[in-house]
């Protein structure tokens, strides 16, 4: 995957085929040349406020839980780079993409913490509300936590309220979508 002229060439060690299309994977180092040349229109696939808390500059919010194909179009002169916590929901992101019928889907491998390990700025603001995993994994914990002690303490029905929550946590990471995440999403305090 070679870069010349301002056009990046493939397929090469990045690139993969996906459907119909081309999933291409880049580098933090790659990403930022590309920002600089002025060749990349970046959207970030994690929550609002993930987005708000810290976010590499000038990127455009598209959140995977209500993300649709049409959204992700760059701007003239530009390709559309994804990018999230890790690079696990621009997976997600780019199937969507090619399966909607986009040529290509390129994104930041590693997301926002391979960015901050290079050393490139990012945009924070320490005020925004806590990332919905934390919230989700505070609240999940918060009910295991009181339906173990209210067991002991009231009546051993109450252990049905840990073993809701557990279910929970189990159905997310069996499916990969978290109601309580998506419940968390649309309160106003997360509306960023």
């Amino acid at each position: 995957y070679t870069r010349r002229a301002g056009v990046f060439d493939g397929p090469g060690k990045g690139e993969a085929s996906m459907s119909n299309g081309r999933f291409i994977e880049i580098g933090a180092a790659e990403l930022k040349a590309m920002m600089d040349a002025g060749e990349a229109h970046v959207f970030d696939v994690r929550e609002s406020s993930e987005h708000a808390r810290a976010r590499i500059p000038d990127t455009t919010l598209a959140p995977l839980s209500t993300l649709r194909p049409d959204q992700i179009k760059a701007a003239e002169g530009k390709r559309a780079v994804l990018y999230c916590a890790s690079g696990n929901r621009t997976r997600h992101a780019a199937k969507m993409l090619l399966e909607a019928g986009h040529a290509e889907a390129i994104h930041l491998k590693g997301g926002i913490a391979a960015w901050k390990q290079a050393g490139f700025p990012i945009a924070a603001d320490p005020k925004a509300p806590l990332p919905i995993q934390r919230q989700v994994q505070l609240i999940a914990g918060l009910l295991v936590v009181a339906g173990a002690g209210l067991a002991y303490a009231v009546h051993p029905a109450w252990a049905g309220l840990a073993a809701f929550a557990g279910a929970g946590v189990l159905l997310a990471g069996l499916t990969g979508r978290c109601g309580l995440a998506n419940c968390l999403t649309k309160l106003p305090h997360n509306k960023v």
